[in-house]
């Protein structure tokens, strides 16, 4: 398995406007801690009308100094195709986890549509074709639901020595991308606050920019598809 931003340590101490800005997101709230949030008691709507990670001073906080394009490139001596299987399990490992730890805050009453910052809905397509809506949480599965498939078909993500990748393999990847794309913009969009509450949003902007860097790199996400969001991307690279 590949190296994993989210195991380094170091986090930033806040700034003072940065806890200025927490402090009135949780001035409402009571006891949050990531265990409640886990262990699905606590409940929070921060209001709509916030809109922090627009903030540079939230967007700036990571668990890493580290140059996030050195990281993404691929090593010396290693296959391609292999550098991509490691990290996209990586990133669906990681993204897997912050919806669970998030995961009382994503309901169908609050989410009833998967968005993305702009106000972009995305539907879900079915085996057929057909364009299905749905809450957020519903999409969320779905997509997990396929991801999930995908890394555990032999096939595709060979595990025996020997093995090689499908020659479709790129392009099932872009998809795999563009689901993971769209789980992540609905955190960003929806929320963020949430995760700046329970003290997430340094891990999430680390993941994110990872995740943005190096789909850039082997170009698995169009442009078209992070358009939405390029205001975002471009506050978290600069």
């Amino acid at each position: 398995m590949g190296r994993s931003i989210l195991d380094m340590g170091g986090c930033q101490s806040n700034s003072s406007s940065d806890e200025e800005d927490v402090s009135a997101l949780k001035a409402n709230h009571t006891s949050i801690s990531l265990f409640k949030v886990k262990n699905n008691s606590l409940h929070i709507v921060p209001s709509a009308e916030v809109k922090p990670y627009l903030k540079d001073h939230f967007l700036s906080r990571r668990i890493t100094d580290i140059d996030l394009l050195t990281f993404s490139a691929l090593p010396h001596g290693l296959d391609l195709k292999e550098w991509i299987a490691t990290n996209t399990v990586s990133f669906f490992q990681h993204t897997t986890m912050f919806f669970s730890a998030l995961s009382d805050y994503c309901s169908t009453i609050k989410c009833p549509v998967a968005n993305s910052p702009g106000n972009i809905l995305y539907e879900w397509t079915d085996e057929q074709g057909k364009k299905l809506k749905c809450s957020a949480p519903v999409y969320i599965d779905y997509a997990m639901s396929y991801i999930q498939e995908i890394l555990a078909d032999e096939l595709v993500f060979p595990t025996k020595a020997g093995s090689s990748f499908p020659t479709g393999f790129i392009s099932l990847i872009q998809k795999v991308f563009v689901m993971l794309f769209r789980m992540l913009a609905h955190l960003f969009s929806t929320h963020y606050q949430d995760a700046i509450a329970v003290d997430l949003h340094p891990q999430l902007n680390t993941l994110f920019t990872h995740f943005i860097t190096f789909s850039h790199t082997f170009r698995l996400l169009e442009p078209s598809e992070t358009a939405p969001i390029d205001e975002i991307i471009a506050l978290l690279a600069h």
